[in-house]
């Protein structure tokens, strides 16, 4: 093995002051809320292997629940905020059986945070949209009740019919001027076929730039005959992808993306609910976690997945004063005690300040 040769800039870092290190804040892409078991009991999960057993489980525990949507989803929200998030795309289940409830339940415990966390609601049908009959008249309604995108899943794996659920969740990005977010879990060849699908879909309803595709556990493939391609496609699409490195899933290549122009963005996915015992809400625990299933080793690569938790998520949610590089002079930033953003993102420390628009974030 080579010796490791590190470097000294002699020039002021505008990213340090006083033994702090000065970063952006944080954006979570991909959170479920209202799904939280957070700030009560410890809840026993049941063991579920495929995405129709997690869905089952999932529907069971939220009938289950005694404490009210607003209530579980505020204390996750707090909590993330306190750790230095300052803006999620909240992905938030309406259905035939949940109806609006689940959105009103995120939505009130938003406002509850603003202006300090700014919260998008994606409308996601997650018990099915076209098997689940009734679905698509819900999500219409969420757009009026709180939720800000049209959401989808797996229009092959779940609903077994891809240019149903594609007509059906563009027509209603496009009625009602949403953008969309897409979950697609399905992996190989196939997955890969539906996001070639949602590219050219996007080119045809004019929406680059607008339509993200979250998990994409198909381009974590790199041994794929057609990944190359899909990505190239992607990027012309202007696509977004979201990765979670939760578990064991599959976890997307920055290095790989990057080469092929694809914007990438990291989010918590679920925290503490019936699909995982795991997951904080901080956004800085969940760079680590990034960085350490993508082999992250030099300060470069620490420092691109701490991107994806910040500026990057706030060039997907198209927030200005969280899309760009900060320093001490910024209105809005974290402060973490340390060496560099490298060393935060492995030691995952909480931020000593976390700073919007000029003003601290009370209750810290």
């Amino acid at each position: 093995m080579s010796a490791l040769v590190t470097t000294h800039e002699s020039s002021p870092d505008p990213q340090r002051l006083d033994g702090r290190v000065v970063a952006a804040g944080l954006v979570d892409a991909h959170i479920h809320p209202d799904k939280s078991s957070w700030g009560g009991p410890w809840m026993s999960r049941a063991n579920a292997t495929r995405l129709p057993e997690f869905i089952a489980n999932d529907l069971a525990t939220q009938r289950g629940y005694t404490r009210s949507v607003e209530e579980r989803a505020h204390a996750l929200l707090q909590n993330a905020l306190a750790n230095g998030t300052l803006a999620m795309r909240a992905h938030v289940d309406v259905s035939s059986e949940l109806g609006l409830r689940n959105v009103e339940g995120v939505r009130a415990a938003a406002e509850r945070l603003a202006p300090w966390l700014t919260v998008q609601i994606v409308a996601f049908p997650q018990f099915g949209l076209l098997t689940n009959p009734g679905t698509e008249a819900v999500m219409a309604a969420a757009l009026h009740a709180g939720a800000d995108l049209v959401g989808g899943i797996d229009p092959l794996g779940l609903e077994g019919d891809v240019a149903g659920h594609l007509d059906a969740v563009f027509g209603l990005a496009e009625r009602s001027g949403r953008d969309l977010d897409l979950h697609l879990h399905d992996g190989g060849e196939p997955g890969l076929a539906q996001i070639r699908q949602i590219a050219e879909r996007t080119i045809a309803a004019g929406m680059q730039g607008r339509v993200t595709v979250s998990h994409a556990f198909a381009l974590a493939d790199a041994s794929a005959p057609r990944l190359g391609e899909t990505l190239d496609r992607v990027a012309a699409a202007g696509l977004w992808v979201t990765t979670c490195a939760l578990g064991d899933d599959p976890v997307l290549d920055p290095a790989l993306l990057d080469r092929h122009g694809v914007d990438l963005a990291l989010g918590s996915d679920g925290v503490r609910d019936s699909w995982t015992p795991f997951g904080t809400g901080s956004m800085v625990d969940r760079s680590h976690l990034f960085a350490y299933r993508t082999g992250a080793m030099t300060d470069a690569q620490l420092e691109r997945c701490y991107r994806a938790a910040s500026t990057d998520g706030g060039r997907l949610l198209g927030i200005p004063e969280l899309a760009r590089p900060v320093d001490h002079d910024s209105p809005t930033h974290l402060e973490f005690a340390g060496e560099s953003l490298a060393q935060v993102v492995v030691d995952r420390p909480a931020p000593t300040a976390v700073l919007r628009d000029g003003r601290p974030v009370p209750g810290r």
